[in-house]
């Protein structure tokens, strides 16, 4: 049982260009899951949908870490022209992003606008209130106990597997970007 890996992170970079963002990085899992590989292409089908270039100077290959994320956003805020909002493939990797902004100075949203992807229960209660991609893990849990369970009973039953939506989470650390 998979989330909409590929969905969630394509509608995560538009609502961003939706607000107005036009510099967007991104900070990936790791490249050897498939998740990480989704989210990646999700984001750069958004920007090529809405008339943006992928720049490949935006993208920081992560580990879904918070420390990566941190490590992601210090690289990316260190470019010549740096990004307006950075998309983390995680919310975990989302609060080092967080943690390196305000390092800085900086204020999410005023300065950098933050989203993440999973929806875990801390995303609701950082501060600010991280916009994110809800993954409904509750369900994807139980439908693959179900399946698993299904397997067990009958060994020859083709592997299959199921895609559910994910559902973008609008809060507090995002906004067009400073004029």
């Amino acid at each position: 049982v998979i989330a909409s890996n590929w969905q969630g992170a394509y509608d995560a970079t538009s609502y961003l260009i939706s607000i107005g963002h036009t510099r967007i990085g991104i900070i990936t899992g790791f490249m050897e899951i498939a998740a990480a590989v989704n989210r990646l292409e999700g984001y750069k089908a958004a920007l090529s949908d809405h008339g943006i270039d992928y720049d490949p100077s935006l993208v920081y290959e992560g580990d879904f870490f918070q420390t990566d994320g941190f490590a992601g956003a210090s690289a990316l805020l260190d470019l010549p022209h740096p990004p307006t909002a950075i998309f983390a493939s995680n919310d975990v990797a989302a609060f080092g992003v967080m943690d390196a902004i305000r390092s800085r100075g900086l204020r999410i949203p005023q300065d950098v606008s933050v989203i993440g992807f999973d929806d875990i229960p801390q995303a609701q209660h950082s501060f600010p209130k991280l916009t994110t991609v809800r993954q409904p893990l509750a369900q994807m849990g139980r439908i693959g106990a179900q399946m698993l369970l299904r397997r067990i009973a009958n060994p020859d039953l083709p592997v299959q597997q199921l895609e559910v939506a994910t559902e973008l989470i609008i809060r507090d650390s995002c906004q067009p970007p400073k004029a």
